[in-house]
C-alpha cells in the first residue's frame, strides 16, 4: 500500500506538504499541489480511513440496532436508512438484538467504541437510559424508532401513534360484528406492545365490551410465541371469534395454530395484525393489518442523524409521528379489501 511518505520521497517534498494536499488544506504552492495530485493519481493512493477516523474520533458510519432483522418491517426501515446514508457518503453497521436486552446493550457499547457518527435504534429496553447518556456525552446523535425508551431525557424519534392505530384496527373487527376479541402482544415494558394493548382496550371499553384478562396474551413478538398463546386460547371453554396480533410474526404463529387445530381463518376465527406485508402474495388468507411506512421511518431517522452530524450544536429534538394505513384483506372477513388511510 502506497503511503504519504512514498509520495513525498518521490517528489522530494515533505510529508506534511503531501498531507495538506490530501486533506485539502491551504498553504501549498499551486504548482506543488498540482504535482502532488498528479502523483497521488499515478500511484493510486487511497487514504487510510481507519486512521482518519481515529484522528477525528468519528467515522462516516451510522449504526443501526433492530430487534428482529428477519421482520419485513425492520428490513424496510434499514433500506430507507441505508439509502439516505449512501447518498451522503456514509456506510451503515447493522446489528440484530434478537429481542434480547443484553445483546442490545452489547451492540450499543460496541458501536460506541467504533466511533460511529450516529445511532438508529429500535430498543427492547434494559439500561437504554445509561447507554443514551453515554452517546450524548460522546456527542453521537441517537434516533429511536418503533419502541420508544422510558427515559427522562429529551430524545429524537420516528414512530406512529400506536394507540390510535390499534384502536382503529379493533374498531374494524367490532364493526364486523365481533365482540369476543383476544389480543396477542409483546412484553409490556416495550412501548409498542403496551400502546397496542391500550388501543385495543380503549376500543372495547368505548363499545361496552368487557376486557377479559384471559384473552390478553403476552409474548415476545416471535412466531413461536404467537403459536403457543393461540394454542392456549383454543383450549378455553369460550374461544375468541377474532384475534388481534400486535405484529406480523405473532399473527403468522397464531394462524398456524388455528390451522393446526383444524379451523379456518376467517371462517372460524378472524385475524388482524400490524405490518403483515407480503409482497409475494403467498400467505393465504391475506391478513388485514395496520401497515407502517417503514421505509419512510428509516429515511427520516437517517436524515435526522445527518442534520445532527453536520451541526453538533443543534439542540432541537425531532419527534416525528407518521400516519400508517389500514389495509383490509381476507383474514378479517370483510368484503372491502381497498386500502384506507387512517384519519
Amino acid at each position: 500500500m502506497v503511503k504519504l511518505k512514498d509520495i513525498a520521497e518521490h517528489l522530494n517534498v515533505s510529508v506534511s506538504t503531501v498531507s495538506r494536499v490530501v486533506n485539502n488544506k491551504d498553504r501549498v504552492d499551486p504548482k506543488t499541489r498540482e504535482k502532488i495530485l498528479k502523483a497521488l493519481k499515478e500511484f493510486n493512493y487511497k487514504p487510510n480511513e481507519v486512521a482518519r477516523n481515529l484522528k477525528k474520533k468519528t467515522s462516516k458510519t451510522i449504526g443501526i440496532i433492530v430487534p428482529d432483522i428477519s421482520n419485513f418491517f425492520f428490513a424496510m426501515v434499514i433500506k430507507g436508512a441505508e439509502g439516505v446514508a449512501r447518498q451522503n457518503g456514509y456506510s451503515i453497521l447493522l446489528c440484530n438484538s434478537d429481542e434480547d436486552i443484553i445483546t442490545e446493550e452489547h451492540y450499543a457499547q460496541l458501536l460506541l467504541q467504533k466511533q460511529i457518527s450516529g445511532l438508529i435504534i429500535g430498543s427492547v429496553g434494559g439500561n437504554i437510559d445509561i447507554i443514551f447518556k453515554q452517546y450524548i456525552k460522546s456527542k453521537i446523535p441517537v434516533v429511536f424508532i418503533d419502541n420508544l425508551p422510558k427515559i427522562k431525557d429529551n430524545f429524537d424519534f420516528v414512530t406512529i401513534d400506536n394507540i390510535k392505530a390499534s384502536y382503529d384496527l379493533t374498531n374494524h373487527l367490532i364493526n364486523l360484528g365481533h365482540k369476543n376479541i383476544a389480543i396477542i402482544t409483546g412484553r409490556l415494558d416495550e412501548t409498542t406492545a403496551y400502546e397496542r394493548l391500550k388501543g385495543w382496550e380503549k376500543s372495547l371499553k368505548e363499545h361496552n365490551i368487557p376486557v377479559k384478562k384471559e384473552w390478553i396474551g403476552i409474548g415476545d413478538f416471535k412466531q413461536e410465541s404467537g403459536y403457543k398463546i393461540m394454542e392456549g386460547f383454543l383450549k378455553m371453554n369460550e374461544i375468541p371469534t377474532a384475534v388481534f396480533a400486535a405484529n406480523n410474526h405473532l399473527a403468522y404463529g397464531a394462524m398456524r395454530a388455528i390451522i393446526d387445530a383444524g379451523l379456518k381463518v376467517p371462517d372460524d376465527i378472524a385475524m388482524v395484525c400490524f405490518d403483515a406485508i407480503d409482497p409475494t402474495g403467498l400467505i393465504k388468507p391475506q391478513i388485514t393489518s395496520i401497515v407502517q411506512p417503514a421505509e419512510e421511518i428509516g429515511k427520516i431517522a437517517a436524515e435526522i442523524i445527518m442534520r445532527k452530524t453536520h451541526d453538533s450544536n443543534l439542540k432541537i429534538f425531532e419527534k416525528v409521528i407518521l400516519e400508517p394505513q389500514l389495509i383490509i384483506k381476507e383474514s378479517s372477513g370483510a368484503k372491502d379489501s381497498v386500502p384506507s388511510k387512517l384519519v
